[in-house]
């Protein structure tokens, strides 16, 4: 592992087929805690049916990017709205599909780029994605630009994305990882690479102000700005958090952002 410059190509082969080979174990491991038909925004456990950070969703058309497995769209679709789930990564949506014959729950599932939107302008009411396609991009200030277009007028944008300030740290549910490492503006995105040096997973960070003005700069209006808390009782571990972190400072930043009217 490594942080590097990688070109815009490479990041997309790399994490296409990061996601593709690792859809199984990926599901294996946090398919319970995310559920079949659930919208969970977080490893802290938010769930948009308690936060409710979409607004009203029935009747609405709703693009999930980087769905994973989409049980966020499914639980969207049980509320009345009418989804679609787009993820780059077959294997992702293998198990989408898979989780959509277990609970007899169907949404329309899309292969595609979150930086080439097979969708018309203003074709959906909100965008959504929980830790989906944002990091895994050269130029997130484009996909900002692809959902702005997607969206119709006073349309709703929420995103939630690794919270910037844990780039400081080392990558550690433990004791370890409350030491900071980092330059908090170091933009050089986190590699994992073969034995050649070719990326096999990269991760890009952005500041707390580069995010918002990626939003601002596209023409959205930034509503709220949301750091779940670590809940008392969830004692779980998922990658780098854990409840000895997530008592001390943030792991998720969630951008409730609308499109102007």
């Amino acid at each position: 592992m490594t942080r590097r410059r990688v070109g815009a190509a490479e990041v997309r082969r790399a994490n296409r087929g990061w996601w593709d080979a690792d859809a199984d174990d990926y599901q294996a491991e946090h398919g319970a805690f995310l559920g079949d038909v659930d919208f969970v925004w977080c490893p802290e456990g938010l769930r948009e049916a308690d936060a409710r950070l979409l607004g009203e969703v029935a009747g609405r058309r709703i693009l999930e990017l980087g769905c994973g497995a989409a049980a966020a769209a499914r639980w969207l679709a049980t509320q009345g709205a009418r989804p679609v789930a787009l993820d780059l990564s077959a294997g992702m949506l293998r198990h989408a599909a898979q989780a959509a014959a277990r609970t007899g729950v169907r949404v329309p599932l899309v292969q595609a780029d979150a930086l080439a939107l097979p969708f018309a302008d203003a074709a959906f009411d909100t965008v959504c994605t929980a830790f989906g396609a944002i990091p895994f991009v050269a130029d997130s200030a484009a996909v900002m630009r692809e959902v702005f277009r997607v969206l119709r007028p006073g349309g709703r944008w929420v995103f939630s994305v690794t919270h910037p300030m844990r780039w400081i740290f080392l990558d550690d549910p433990g004791e370890h990882g409350l030491t900071a490492v980092h330059s908090y503006f170091d933009r050089s995105p986190y590699v994992e690479q073969d034995e050649h040096g070719v990326a096999t997973y990269v991760e890009q960070h952005r500041t707390l102000g580069d995010r918002i003005r990626e939003l601002v700069g596209t023409g959205f209006r930034l509503l709220d700005l949301v750091e779940p808390e670590w809940p008392e009782g969830h004692e779980g571990i998922w990658g780098q958090w854990s409840p000895l972190r997530g008592r001390l400072f943030p792991g998720t930043a969630i951008f409730v952002s609308e499109k102007p009217g």
